[in-house]
């Protein structure tokens, strides 16, 4: 977290504005395999999210690709388009309904809209402790798996959609993760689930067909969706967002791109537009991510191109075929789901491990404790308030002695 708050200090002092000259976009192979390096990540979610919530899993790439094609043609350089990760994670793990997210959704792009706009990005990252965003992390993390774990108990325990199939596919991620491979495992994984379908329930891909997805305005309805879209999804997800979405993903893309360096306001004002223009139609909150970024990068994404190139396939997905799949989605394999879904859990919650000392370790189990046993914006205000116990006491044991 050093280097990220050096990186955006250095942001703050360039006076560099990007132009659509500084990098030209590329279309090539390497440019498309880098653009699907996070993939993996971006396709467990979205397609557990349409389950649960029933959301049009053809909207959901509609919109993600559009976002992707915006994104590399004014930028210029690789900036993943991902799900909300505490948003879908509660919601899958609390069963939000769909207004619900969509409140969340869009309430996350006014409070951006405004962060960027009023300069407050910057002082919202100084404020939020890096160890209550932790916690966040790996309670909503802790809660994923433990969804991926009770699919899996649905399941049988021999044939092709089983805990076998299950263990040898968690055994395949597994060392993938530890040897931190440059195969896109995950990636691999969802297309064997494909088969694994076809070789158990081959019918179901009788129905898929030809299916243009439907614009329709769906707002959330009333007000218990708002205040539970707020304090379940927004406000849990408002310190990752800033952090990660934001202030790390401009620094980790100033370090691969020294020239082309982005503004922490461009890229708060970027997540905003994706969720006040997507959500209210069907899409499901997005964001950037440092993580994407670090795969795409790592897997040959060098510019925009990769960017504008897996925004098209996702578009013509969603168009083509998105609605349509859905059938196929709801019977996809929970051995395969399931264990993407803990790997997923699993990696946001390890993301807590360097705050696990001192007085971090403690807000981190309080808020962890907090969102698992009960829920996310309880949890979450557990530990707001050992934060603030935390700071009265170091506020005190400074002060000078009056005796």
């Amino acid at each position: 977290m050093t280097d990220v708050l050096m990186r955006r200090k250095q942001l703050e002092r360039s006076s560099v504005t990007m132009t659509e000259a500084r990098i030209p976009l590329k279309f090539t192979l390497r440019e498309m395999s880098g653009g699907l390096g996070d993939l993996g990540t971006f396709l467990p979610l979205a397609i557990a999210l349409s389950l649960t919530e029933g959301i049009d899993f053809g909207m959901v790439l509609l919109f993600a690709g559009l976002a992707n094609i915006a994104a590399g043609l004014v930028f210029r350089v690789p900036i993943p388009v991902q799900p909300m990760k505490m948003i879908v994670a509660v919601a899958i793990a609390e069963k939000l309904t769909f207004g619900q997210v969509s409140a969340a959704g869009i309430l996350m792009g006014v409070f951006l809209f405004v962060f960027a706009l009023t300069g407050m990005i910057d002082q919202m990252n100084r404020i939020i402790p890096k160890a209550l965003v932790r916690g966040i992390q790996a309670g909503i993390g802790i809660k994923l798996a433990w969804q991926g774990v009770i699919w899996l108990t649905e399941i049988d325990p021999i044939g092709w959609d089983s805990w076998i199939v299950a263990v040898v596919v968690g055994a395949v991620i597994l060392v993938a993760m530890i040897f931190r491979t440059r195969v896109p495992t995950l990636l691999f994984v969802f297309v064997f689930g494909f088969l694994v379908l076809w070789l158990s329930n081959p019918a179901v891909y009788k129905d898929v067909s030809f299916s243009i997805p439907q614009f329709d305005l769906r707002l959330p309805q009333n007000i218990d969706d708002w205040w539970i879209g707020l304090t379940e999804g927004a406000l849990p997800q408002l310190p990752l967002t800033i952090l990660n979405s934001v202030i790390a993903v401009c620094a980790l893309s100033g370090d691969y791109f020294p020239r082309s360096s982005l503004p922490p306001k461009n890229v708060a004002i970027s997540v905003s537009l994706m969720n006040l223009i997507c959500v209210p139609f069907g899409g499901m909150p997005m964001c950037h991510g440092a993580g994407g970024l670090a795969a795409q990068y790592h897997f040959g994404a060098r510019t925009g191109g990769s960017m504008v190139m897996l925004g098209i396939l996702k578009v013509i997905a969603g168009i083509i075929f998105g609605a349509a799949l859905i059938g196929v989605l709801q019977a996809y394999p929970l051995s395969i789901l399931g264990v993407m879904i803990i790997a997923a859990g699993v990696t946001l919650a390890v993301a807590a491990k360097d705050s696990l000392r001192g007085q971090a370790l403690i807000v981190v189990l309080t808020t962890t404790l907090g969102i698992v046993l009960l829920s996310t914006l309880y949890g979450f205000l557990a530990g707001c308030v050992v934060v603030l116990i935390f700071a009265a006491l170091d506020k005190l044991r400074s002060a000078p002695d009056q005796t």
